[in-house]
């Protein structure tokens, strides 16, 4: 021990002789600790007395830590390529978006969520049946606000979003009722082509969004057509002969003039 430590540069305190440090050691009655000594001294601390021997000098608290890296998020675990964590609002309203008519499954959970945790394996086997589905994730944890925007107020929650329909459903599920979430995807998912822009969220939605502070997602709503003024419409009417005008005398009574009446005979 004491060659091993006089080759390593560190020298050892003065209190113990040589046969009472080995005999500790084998005995496992000292102890080495290592932590804030910045590479300059070892102490050897005597287990039986619970404190440092007269003329060591005090040990420092064992600081020993080992970096182990962290597990992967269990809502990261087998993500098909067809599958994205949203990461703003922006990028959700954009997802949206950018899907044109395929058909968008927004998944809602919470990295709490004990119901979500155990539906998660589930949905990520739909996803890889279905590679033409885009899956969307949106941790409620990190977007509090854009969900309550959303009127997201349960979990696990479930939006399907297809081309110019928009959103087609929305529902909650657990392993339990898991029927629903089959029966929706079975419904929704054959093709279909859009005869118009892909619309995503709904305006009020939208405009929700963009007056949430909290939020760095700006929208400037649909422009307004202005109404027609109901007093400046004419009232359309119908072509046909003109008929005379009756002149009315000073006794109220009417008069026709009787030139108008009669049929010229040339």
């Amino acid at each position: 021990m004491a060659e091993v430590l006089s080759k390593s540069g560190l020298s050892v305190p003065m209190g113990l002789n040589q046969k009472r440090r080995d005999f500790y050691l084998r005995k496992g009655l000292v102890s080495v600790k290592i932590g804030g000594f910045g590479g300059k001294r070892l102490v050897l601390d005597d287990h039986r007395r619970g404190r440092s021997r007269k003329g060591s000098i005090a040990p420092h608290a064992a600081k020993m830590s080992l970096t182990i890296g962290k597990g992967m998020k269990w809502w990261n675990k087998g993500l098909p390529s067809n599958m994205k964590e949203i990461s703003s609002a922006q990028d959700f309203v954009d997802s949206l978006s950018n899907a044109g008519d395929k058909l968008v499954i927004v998944d809602f959970f919470s990295p709490g969520c004990g119901g979500c945790k155990a539906l998660h394996p589930k949905i990520c086997q739909f996803a890889e049946m279905n590679p033409g589905v885009d899956f969307l994730h949106v941790d409620y944890e990190e977007h509090k606000s854009m969900c309550y925007n959303l009127n997201v107020h349960v979990l696990p929650f479930f939006r399907f979003y297809r081309g110019a329909h928009g959103r087609l459903c929305s529902f909650s599920c657990t392993n339990a009722t898991i029927k629903k979430f089959k029966d929706a995807l079975a419904k929704h998912t054959p093709e279909r082509c859009s005869l118009g822009p892909t619309k995503g969220l709904e305006e009020s939605e939208l405009l929700s969004l963009a007056a949430n502070k909290d939020l760095s997602f700006s929208y400037t709503g649909k422009p307004v057509v202005p109404a027609s003024n109901p007093d400046e419409m004419v009232e359309p009417t119908l072509a046909g002969p003109k008929l005379p005008v009756p002149r009315t005398t000073s006794r109220g009574s009417t008069q026709v003039s009787l030139n108008s009446l009669v049929t010229p005979w040339r």
